[in-house]
C-alpha cells in the first residue's frame, strides 16, 4: 500500500509543482514561481501538497473570499487576481479552491481524496462556512456539438453521463450549483466552462469569528 501524506506547501516544493502541473495540463499555462511564492506569503495555511511514498504527487491551492463579491459570473483570472491570490480576504467565510491536480500516473491511489480531506480540515479549523470551487468539465468537448455545458453537467449529476472531475467532486460530498461559462478560456477540453460546486461545513459556528492559526494540523 502506498503511503499518502498531505502537508502544507513549502517554497522548496515550487519547482516540482510547476513541472508536475505542466505534465498534468500541458495545454494550460502553469503557475509561475513568482505567483506560487506570493501565494505562500499571503496565505500559507491554504496551500497543500500531497506526497506518495515520499515523492510530491499533487497539490491543492486555496484562498479565502467574501463570496457575495463573486457569486455572479466570474473567471478564474478575476477571482484569483491572475493567480497572485491578491484577492485573498481573511474577513471572508468561504474557502475558495483555486487549483487541484495530481500526478496522472498515480490516479486511483487516493491522492485527490486526501487533498479534498485536507481542505475540509482547513475549513473546519478556521471556522469557515463552506468550500466553493469551479471544477473543470474535461468530458464536455465530446458532447459540445449536441448540448450546452449546463445540460452536460446536469446529465452528469443525473447519472446519464460520466465526467472524471465533476463525478469525483460529487463523490466527495460536494453539491453542484450550476455552470460558470468562460471561466477558464484556455481549457479546451471543457470549452472554457466550469461547474460551480459547494461543500458546507456542518461544524460552522456563525457566532465565532474566522480563525487563521499559525499552524493547522492536517
Amino acid at each position: 500500500m502506498k503511503r499518502v501524506v498531505v502537508r502544507h506547501t513549502e517554497k522548496d516544493d515550487i519547482p516540482a509543482l510547476i513541472e508536475l502541473q505542466q505534465r498534468v495540463y500541458p495545454q494550460i499555462p502553469s503557475w509561475s514561481r513568482r505567483n506560487l511564492r506570493h501565494q505562500l506569503e499571503l496565505f500559507p495555511q491554504g496551500q497543500l501538497v500531497v506526497e506518495c511514498d515520499g515523492e510530491l504527487a499533487g497539490c491543492a491551492s486555496s484562498l479565502i473570499v467574501l463570496w457575495d463579491d463573486w457569486a455572479g459570473e466570474h473567471t478564474w483570472r478575476e477571482i484569483t487576481a491572475a493567480g497572485t491570490f491578491d484577492s485573498h480576504n481573511p474577513e471572508g467565510r468561504t474557502l475558495y479552491g483555486a487549483e487541484v491536480f495530481v500526478d496522472p500516473t498515480l490516479r486511483g491511489a487516493g491522492l485527490g481524496h486526501a487533498l479534498y480531506e485536507g481542505r475540509r480540515r482547513l475549513c473546519r479549523a478556521m471556522n469557515l462556512k463552506r468550500i466553493i470551487a469551479c471544477g473543470r468539465l474535461p468530458g464536455y468537448h465530446r458532447h459540445a456539438a449536441e448540448m450546452s455545458p449546463e445540460l452536460y453537467a446536469q446529465k452528469v449529476v443525473w447519472g446519464d453521463l460520466r465526467d472524471p472531475v465533476l463525478g469525483f467532486q460529487l463523490h466527495e460530498g460536494f453539491s453542484y450549483c450550476g455552470v460558470i461559462e468562460n471561466y477558464l478560456p484556455e481549457d479546451v477540453e471543457s470549452g472554457g466552462h466550469a461547474s460551480l460546486i459547494v461543500w458546507l461545513n456542518q461544524d460552522y459556528d456563525p457566532e465565532r469569528p474566522t480563525v487563521i492559526p499559525e499552524e493547522i494540523e492536517l
